[in-house]
């Protein structure tokens, strides 16, 4: 009996041990991430990652991480983070994936690498409804009192420019868009710098409080999806399935579900 149960273990070891896994990623010093990896967000940064009525964390480029997760059959966790804190979180390994609207700059390429980017993002002026400042273009915000998102890209270009940001009145920066469109509708900022998928997101939920000044504030900025750089590897996997979902329409559906429109600009 012994010699027919020995044989017959064996092979239910053996074909347990060779179920359908995920990738196992593993960086240049070698280490791996297993199938858990864990993405950093910005959760009040609608449409792109956010929480809604349920307190569950939903939005565009979550959407396309889930689906992406699938695919390569790992497991993605969504880590709220703080985002002007982002470079600590992803360089100490707290996260591996910045994946919320996150803009390529020059500044993160020094502690990141992105994939190729998707979309465009360009920084927009938004006033109350009714322009009381009479607010049109940045030359119009000197004695003004401006406010924009910690860590965001506007923070970034106004602190690039001191003759701009000198001329302002105060500049105020604020935890998330949302606490700073809160505080434009109660007159404790003139006007915000804006992340123009994230302004024209609040001004959607509350046309008749706030419009949007047709004027670019800097360049438009590209976004991608950031990794550690050591993390090739994930990153060109992530890109592989990526251009997959760009292939088969799955990306322009979720733009579509989110914006209405395509909003992603893919390029190889």
């Amino acid at each position: 009996m012994r010699k027919i149960l020995l044989p017959l273990l064996f092979l239910i070891l053996l074909v347990t041990g060779c179920g359908e896994e995920g990738d196992d990623f593993a960086n240049d010093k070698g280490v791996k991430h297993g199938n858990k990896i864990v993405i950093g967000l910005d959760d009040e940064y609608a449409p792109m990652g956010f929480r809604d009525e349920k307190g569950e964390i939903v939005g565009f480029d979550v959407d396309l991480a889930k689906e992406a997760g699938k695919r390569m059959g790992v497991e993605f966790e969504f880590k709220p983070i703080d985002w002007d804190n982002k470079r600590e979180e992803i360089t100490s390994g707290n996260v591996d994936i910045l994946w919320n609207g996150t803009d390529i700059t020059e500044e993160r390429k020094e502690y990141m690498i992105f994939s190729r980017p998707y979309m465009e993002n360009r920084q927009i002026l938004i006033v109350p409804k009714g322009n009381p400042q009479d607010i049109h273009t940045a030359g119009d915000l000197a004695g003004k009192i401006v406010g924009t998102q910690a860590g965001s890209s506007s923070r970034y270009y106004v602190d690039d420019n001191p003759n701009l940001k000198n001329s302002f009145k105060e500049f105020k920066t604020y935890l998330n868009f949302k606490i700073a469109f809160a505080d434009l509708e109660e007159g404790n900022v003139d006007v915000l710098i804006c992340d123009e998928l994230a302004g024209r997101y609040e001004i959607g939920r509350a046309p008749q409080n706030f419009m949007v000044i047709e004027s670019t504030i800097g360049p438009a900025c590209e976004i991608g999806i950031g990794f550690r750089k050591d993390d090739v590897e994930l990153r060109d996997r992530v890109q592989e399935v990526f251009d997959e979902m760009i292939k088969d329409g799955t990306v322009r559906k979720i733009s579509e579900k989110w914006f209405k429109i395509n909003l992603v600009k893919f390029r190889r």
